[in-house]
Formats: structure tokens, sequence, C-alpha cells
């Protein structure tokens, strides 16, 4: 049933604390936490970055390289390139939060909250709330999530300690394969699903010819080609 006041659209949001995507987002922090812990970086470095980020894939991105030994300069291009997939999803989804009674400060916090997890849970629930208690609805949303993150990060550094590099990976992958999978469940159109698979089959080629632009490359690429198929069918 949809929520009818601002409070009870943000207790709403909070709910999704219990949910799937929250257990796969605490599980993957997780894995980031022991990946931080064993490249050496502090407790409060690696809480920051999580309640700062909010993006598990940049996280990665930038303890990365710095374990690489990169400049700041260049692990901060790297960051960025890896945040350009966000662009997108807060263009679709911050038109959804948008009412009649303009909130500035509240609307930038809603867009530091858009992450893979809120960005699709956002697309299944929002539609169905009132449009004045959508921003709210999203902001719980957007709070659960980071206290799960959080969570995870936390847990991760504490009591993982020394956690073997092949189940780090696994847990770090839950993320990915949680996107995939809602993307293919939230299709509504062969195009949809061409995107998916066309996506899927070219990001190991594209991993190995353009590594570091490949997620760019590979939703540019198959995004293209899935709505040009689409269009002549």
């Amino acid at each position: 049933m949809p929520p009818s006041t601002t409070a009870g659209a943000f207790v709403g949001g909070l709910g999704l604390i219990i949910s799937v995507p929250s257990v796969v987002l605490f599980t993957t922090a997780l894995g980031f936490g022991a990946l931080a812990r064993d490249g050496g970086f502090d407790f409060g470095h690696a809480v920051f970055l999580s309640a700062i980020v909010f993006a598990l894939p940049n996280q990665m991105v930038l303890i990365d390289q710095l374990m690489r030994g990169a400049t700041f300069a260049g692990a901060a291009l790297a960051v960025t390139l890896t945040a350009v997939r966000l662009m997108p999803m807060t263009v679709t989804l911050v038109p959804l939060l948008q009412s009649e009674k303009r909130r500035p400060l509240l609307q930038v916090l809603a867009a530091h909250f858009i992450a893979i997890s809120t960005w699709i849970e956002g697309h299944r629930r929002l539609p169905t709330i009132p449009v004045a208690l959508r921003l709210p609805f999203h902001l719980g949303a957007g709070v659960a999530m980071a206290c799960m993150m959080l969570s995870g990060t936390i847990a991760g550094y504490l009591l993982v300690a020394g956690l073997p590099a092949l189940v780090t990976a696994a847990l770090l992958f839950m993320t990915p394969l949680y996107f995939i999978l809602s993307l293919i469940a939230t299709s509504r159109s062969a195009m949809d699903l061409a995107a998916v698979a066309i996506g899927c089959g070219l990001s190991p080629v594209l991993y190995l010819v353009m590594p570091g632009f490949d997620l760019l490359a590979t939703g540019l690429i198959g995004g293209t080609l899935a709505y040009v198929l689409g269009r002549r069918r």
C-alpha cells in the first residue's frame, strides 16, 4: 500500500534495509572492508570512503589504484571514468523525484544516494508512490542502503582479516550480478534484453582491448547496437 504521509514515505524507504538489495550491498561491502584492510588502509579511511563515495566500484578502483602505487591524479582520473556510469542513472531517476515544491538541498542529497541498488528500486517502486512523497521515500531508501554499506565495511574490516582473494572477489561480484539479474527481471521489451545480452558478450572482449575504458565502451556500444536492432525490427 503506497504511503500517505511524508514520514510514512521516509519510513517506507527505510524499510528497504530488510530487502534483497540491502543484503547484497552488505555482502559486497564485506569484501570491500576486507580488501581495504589487506591493502593497508586505516579503518577511518575505509569508513570515510563508504560514507562519502557511496559507490563500491568507485571505492574499489580508488583502493586498487593506490595499492598499485598510482599517483593521486591518476587515481582520481580512474575513479572519475568509473563514475561516468552514474550520470545516466541520475538523469533518469531525478525526474521521478521532482514535485511542485522545490527542495534543492534535499535533492542534492537524493542525487548522492543514487547508486545501482537505489536506482533499480527507485524505478520499481517510485511510479506507484504519489509524486510529493517520492523524494522522502528515496531519501529513506538511501539512508537504509548507506547504513548497510557502512555496516558491511566495518564488519569486513574488523572481522574478515586475511580473507582469501578469491572469496573477496566473489563478495565484490555480488553487486554486478544482482544488477544484471535485476535488469533482466525488469526488462519490458526485446530491446532491453538485447542490450543486456550484447553488453555481457562485449564486456570480456572490450576488457582485453581497452582496459580502463571497457565499462564505458560496453554500455555505449551495446546500448547503441540494441537500439539500432530494435528500431529495424
